[in-house]
């Protein structure tokens, strides 16, 4: 496998609550990521940074990014959105001004039960959870975990197929991927990000300076080897099997990190599920195609608010 389509893939998959207390964000001040809108609350001793947009009594989507992202990934398609949702959006811990997390752990399972713990912390009633890549991976989990802790799911282009000889062991991290995730090289991060995209001249050089300054931040390097150190991928069948929340999965077509035909995968195991496939669109439709994904957002919701026919 060539270098660089090794470190997109990696890029691409790596990506209980304990006296909460949100209070104004003050994780990194003069951070130009940084927003009004920003918010901190403390889980199990951690500090998470996240973001909440749109109206208050609006409809609820929680959404969480991708290995090695930021909640600042998903600023089209919220902003595509903010107008008739709640939007809430979390640095996952080592990503973004987060920090890393006390306890070291950076499983898959410890990711679901953060994700479970933010989503009680955050929100009334159950949201829509939308996920993509490694944030898809810790959505789906919460869904076949605790299926009442949300209204429905949003899969974009989600890991959880062993893939690239990933399963249900840990890999050792090789030394190239190690440098990438520790240094975040700027020629690097570029050649990561253009394997992502379905169109590579899409790519916004504002997006790579915020992808290289984000992963620099204090810890970040640390925790994204740490994670790759512990990923895994077993076998997803019986926990997918479990959700039964409407899902929505999403997989662009030109996705050279995690193949489309994973979305049919994804559609037999989940019973109450569709699938939109996106022609030219890479593996971060949110911001390539993010007023397709809009519309297909906003054409799910409303069929879970439908009222149903006598």
């Amino acid at each position: 496998m060539k270098p660089i389509r090794f470190i997109g893939l990696c890029a691409g998959l790596f990506l209980a609550a304990c006296s909460p207390e949100i209070e104004p964000a003050t994780i990194i001040e003069d951070n130009p990521y940084l927003s009004a809108a920003d918010k901190v609350v403390t889980l199990d001793g951690d500090r998470v940074r996240y973001r909440v947009d749109g109206p208050a009594d609006a409809p609820t989507l929680i959404m969480l990014h991708g290995f090695t992202d930021s909640l600042n990934g998903w600023d089209r398609l919220a902003s595509a959105l903010d107008d008739e949702y709640r939007i809430i959006r979390p640095d996952l811990p080592g990503h973004g001004l987060s920090g890393m997390n006390g306890s070291g752990d950076y499983s898959n399972e410890a990711l679901a039960k953060f994700v479970g713990a933010f989503i009680k912390e955050t929100t009334d009633s159950p949201p829509i959870l939308i996920g993509n890549s490694l944030g898809g991976l810790a959505a789906w989990h919460v869904a076949a975990d605790d299926p009442d802790a949300i209204a429905a799911l949003v899969l974009i282009a989600p890991g959880g197929v062993p893939h690239n000889g990933i399963g249900e062991t840990p890999v050792e991290v090789p030394a190239m991927l190690r440098f990438y995730l520790s240094k975040a090289p700027e020629a690097g991060v570029r050649a990561a990000l253009r394997a992502m995209y379905g169109d590579p001249d899409l790519l916004d050089e504002a997006d790579i300076a915020r992808f290289v300054a984000l992963m620099r931040q204090p810890g970040n390097g640390e925790a994204f080897t740490a994670r790759a150190a512990q990923f895994t991928l077993p076998d997803p069948m019986s926990d997918l099997a479990q959700i039964t929340a409407p899902t929505l999965i999403i997989w662009g077509e030109a996705d050279g990190v995690l193949p489309p035909a994973y979305s049919e995968i994804f559609d037999t195991a989940i019973a109450d599920s569709r699938v939109l496939r996106l022609p030219g669109v890479g593996h971060l439709p949110q911001a390539e195609a993010a007023d397709e994904v809009a519309a297909a957002i906003r054409a799910f919701s409303a069929t879970l608010r439908a009222p149903e026919t006598p």
